[in-house]
């Protein structure tokens, strides 16, 4: 069966490359998705998978970061346009881009994949050299781009479900793959989490697409040395006055900024572990000769465990308000996103190893499972998730040639991991199925 699984990865490799060239021709940032969730939905009726959409499997209330209604709107029209599933459009409209595609194979445990669909906001570069922009699938929408893999990501799901479809009868348990939003800014993971869509579940692995560099292998087990981190939007609100006529009547928000920049980043280090903030953007005033009655700071904070990062938001916080105190502005605090940090299990990691091992021999494995991301990621969420209810979780790396570094406008990935991600993870979900049927 895995010599199968092999053939039929690389009898859709073409299909594979097809696909994720029009996920990056579309890119749609996070919660806009709407196009790409609406090729997916399609892909999976199609393929013959029970489809669930938006708020089938996400709670609403627990999204973060989500864009005004008019720029849904936009985006929406945006994708009626470009032809859209109008059913699954109307489910998607508002931000719900969630999918899942779901297949009973009878007995046996649960088996779920998380794959993240969203791109970001940067302008692709337009150069000779760069492959998507000479081939003729650069993103389309300016400012919008897939620089991070989530377009390859989501073509390996959907050959994945192409290619469990085709040894469904081989197969015990309930499968669940998971298309998820808003991944760039730890927004969307949430909503999934918290809709009770994971709570049967026994098994849940992501991976994600990583430079190879110089290191000779194709994957990695697991991944450690993660940040959990929280965003936050704080916008302060003071009163505007002339500059030199009153001043004494105005209330000076962005003064309250500034405080809060220089004292978040004198935050104390932590002897626990490593920690992070970081100002991003800062939007203040309207005029040399006007009071800022408005200042807006978009930050993060991110700490090596869940417990230092929550260390870095409480004092972050006290900050934030202390500066509002400070020059009498009134502050206002909204969460844009949230991960904790990634804990892979040890035994899962070792499962697959021995898997790789036994039917996958060609590949080249790395002598030990972990390797740092370096960053974060809301798969932690569903990781949190479905161990605490008794589950196991992983989170891998595929590696392989990178141009450019992940989140840059010349970022591209050689194609050849989108034939290595669907053997890996049908094999995985067809090694599981029967090492644990009922």
């Amino acid at each position: 069966m895995y010599e199968k699984i092999k053939e039929l990865a690389k009898l859709y490799y073409p299909d594979t490359v097809n696909c994720r060239r029009d996920l990056h021709k579309y890119a749609e940032k996070g919660w806009l998705e709407m196009r790409t969730a609406c090729y997916i939905a399609s892909t999976l009726e199609e393929l013959g998978y029970e489809v669930l959409v938006g708020e089938d499997i996400m709670k609403k209330e627990a999204r973060m970061g989500v864009p005004p209604e008019t720029i849904l709107h936009l985006n929406y029209h945006r994708a009626q346009k470009q032809g859209a599933n109008p059913y699954y459009l109307e489910k998607v409209k508002m931000g719900m881009t969630a999918v899942a595609g779901v297949l009973k194979c009878g007995d046996g445990p649960t088996l779920a994949l998380r794959f993240d669909i969203d791109a970001l906001g940067l302008i692709e570069e337009s150069s000779s050299s760069h492959f998507p922009f000479t081939n003729g699938f650069a993103s389309v929408h300016r400012g919008t781009m897939h620089a991070c893999g989530h377009d390859g990501h989501t073509a390996i799901g959907l050959t994945t479900a192409k290619i469990l479809m085709n040894i469904k009868d081989h197969l015990h348990g309930t499968i669940k793959l998971i298309f998820q939003p808003a991944e760039e800014g730890v927004m969307g993971a949430r909503s999934i989490a918290e809709s009770g869509f994971l709570d049967d579940v026994d098994y849940i692995c992501a991976a994600h697409i990583m430079p190879q560099e110089d290191q000779p292998y194709d994957l990695y087990f697991g991944m450690d040395e993660s940040f959990a981190t929280t965003k936050l939007d704080i916008t302060y609100h003071g009163v505007s006055t002339h500059a030199a006529e009153s001043p004494q009547f105005g209330k000076n928000a962005l003064l309250s900024a500034a405080n809060c920049i220089l004292n978040l980043h004198s935050i104390p280090r932590n002897s626990d572990g490593q920690t992070r903030v970081n100002v991003g953007t800062v939007h203040a005033g309207t005029g040399r000769n006007v009071v800022p009655e408005t200042a807006k700071l978009e930050i993060e904070v991110r700490g090596v465990t869940s417990e230092l990062n929550r260390y870095m938001e409480i004092y972050a916080r006290d900050i934030i308000e202390g500066s509002a105190r400070m020059h009498d502005t009134v502050v206002e605090i909204k969460e844009m996103g949230k991960a904790y940090a990634l804990n892979c299990d040890d035994d899962f990691m070792n499962t697959i190893r021995s898997m790789c091992q036994q039917y996958l021999p060609d590949l080249k494995l790395p002598p030990y499972n972990l390797s740092p991301l370096g960053g974060s990621d809301d798969f932690s969420y569903f990781m949190e998730r479905v161990q605490a209810h008794g589950g196991k979780a992983t989170y891998m790396k595929l590696l392989t040639p990178i141009v450019s570094s992940p989140h840059n406008d010349a970022f591209d990935f050689d194609e050849k991991v989108l034939a290595l991600g669907p053997r890996i993870f049908a094999s995985l979900i067809y090694y599981l199925s029967h090492e644990n049927k009922a």
